[in-house]
């Protein structure tokens, strides 16, 4: 879920702005995954923008001390949340550290990077929630390394059904700064996109794996 509308509006407008989401619905990208898509989000450009940059850091912890307070430790999902996270723990003045897809193959082997003890109160920063997949793995991952996850907090997720029953089925709280159906409501609204478009990218997100 979103934290609240004024939010959501603001972040999408920020990052339509800096062009950290892009909507092209007549010039398809194509996911990693294979699908077509009629947008593409890199919210790694936010980084590049002092303001907006402040802009997340502080709405993103804003939201972990309204909802839990203080935890222990803040974690980072490899790699597009890690320098967003840290920002926020330090923000916070909390411990950081974060998690990898897979644990590495030489040294210590090490799929969370950083100091982490068992029974601590941990929040996960993520940047990006698409299927949820990831995201929840690297939960797993800090959940058998004894940290109690309170949530997980994102700038951005494109609100498909699945990934939330995802999250639901897990247990794990979302809550998102903005989402794909706040986007397309301030889209339209600067007329970045027209009625024609909206249908179209309103169509995409009921069945994005089968969109071409």
């Amino acid at each position: 879920m979103i934290y609240n509308k004024n939010t959501a509006i603001k972040t999408a407008e920020l990052l339509l702005q800096i062009k950290a989401i892009k909507l092209e619905p007549e010039n398809p990208f194509t996911w990693a995954s294979g699908w077509k898509s009629p947008i593409y989000c890199d919210n790694r450009t936010i980084l590049s923008f002092v303001p907006i940059r402040n802009f997340i850091r502080e709405n993103l912890s804003k939201i972990i001390e309204d909802k839990y307070g203080k935890p222990d430790v803040i974690a980072g999902v490899a790699t597009g949340a890690i320098a967003i996270g840290v920002l926020v723990a330090q923000e916070l003045g909390l411990p950081f550290v974060y998690v990898r897809p897979e644990a590495k193959k030489h040294g210590r082997q090490n799929l969370i990077e950083g100091h982490l003890e068992k029974g601590q109160n941990v929040v996960v920063i993520e940047d990006l929630i698409s299927t949820g997949k990831s995201s929840l793995s690297a939960v797993q991952a800090l959940k058998d390394s004894g940290a109690v996850v309170k949530g997980m907090v994102a700038i951005f997720s494109y609100g498909f059904e699945f990934a939330e029953e995802n999250f639901r089925n897990a247990k794990v709280e979302l809550t998102t700064l903005s989402d794909y159906s706040n986007l397309l409501e301030q889209a339209i609204d600067i007329e970045y996109i027209d009625e024609k478009q909206l249908k179209t990218l309103e169509k995409w997100s009921k069945n994005p794996s089968e969109w071409s």
